[in-house]
């Protein structure tokens, strides 16, 4: 894992996929402004699994919008590499989200009337360099499932079937909001276990945003958000692997 250093100005260092600098996000509620994000600064390295840790309303999930191009900053500046996204037109959107962004979402959004395998073809097809959905299926454990509609699958089973369609596209960042959240914890470990796998045999840098601090403990690096600012950052000098977590 690089550890490069944050820098608020000038070239970026080795290493680093995201440079967020200055993010703020305002929303307009009818005469009310919501304060999101107020001006954030970070940086999210190569091949990190790193974890995003905060309450509701902390503004973790308006963060990871951002980060993948499904939202853009009231201010600030987000770059992906060299490239800064908050001057990125829709079209220019829309290819990074296709070829460099995988989702993962708290609701797994398959669609019923297709197989998983058939889920994560609908991925495939669109791609670049694709994986083949049976090698994307079978690194989240569910090579016996391939031929199952999701009403045949448990919800940490359908919640694998997404983590490998979002997977199969090869993208260089997985953005992941509470993905264990609609399951019990026996089940959020297999899913997490999904997610550590493919960030160690992939390198996908890979960012979860949970409210739930017992998942910090398998990260890499724990970006703690208070109130829309960034309250502590910390580096797991010891991880533990996700059938060792208890919440």
């Amino acid at each position: 894992m690089t550890q490069g250093k944050q820098n608020a100005h000038g070239p970026l260092d080795e290493g680093v996929v995201f440079h967020v600098h200055g993010v703020t996000k305002v929303y307009q509620m009818g005469e009310v402004q919501v304060h999101a994000l107020r001006g954030v600064d970070l940086d999210l390295f190569s091949g990190e699994f790193t974890v995003l840790l905060g309450a509701s309303g902390s503004g973790k999930s308006t963060l990871l919008n951002i980060l993948g191009g499904l939202d853009t900053p009231t201010d600030g500046h987000v770059l992906y590499g060299e490239r800064d996204l908050t001057r990125a037109s829709e079209r220019e959107l829309t290819e990074y989200r296709r070829y460099h962004v995988g989702f993962v979402f708290q609701f797994y959004n398959l669609i019923p009337s297709l197989t998983a395998r058939e889920n994560v073809a609908v991925v495939t097809e669109v791609a670049k360099n694709p994986m083949q959905p049976e090698a994307a299926l079978q690194l989240v454990g569910l090579d016996e499932r391939l031929d199952h509609f999701p009403a045949q699958l448990s919800g940490g089973e359908q919640q694998r079937v997404a983590i490998a369609r979002a997977i199969a596209k090869r993208p260089d960042v997985l953005l992941c909001d509470e993905p264990t959240g609609a399951l019990d914890s026996k089940t959020g470990i297999v899913v997490l276990e999904a997610l550590q796998r493919v960030n160690q045999e992939l390198g996908t840098s890979t960012a979860v945003i949970t409210h739930n601090a017992g998942i910090a403990q398998m990260a890499d690096r724990v970006i703690h958000l208070t109130d829309g600012r960034i309250s502590q950052v910390y580096v797991n000098e010891t991880k533990l692997s996700p059938n060792e977590l208890s919440w």
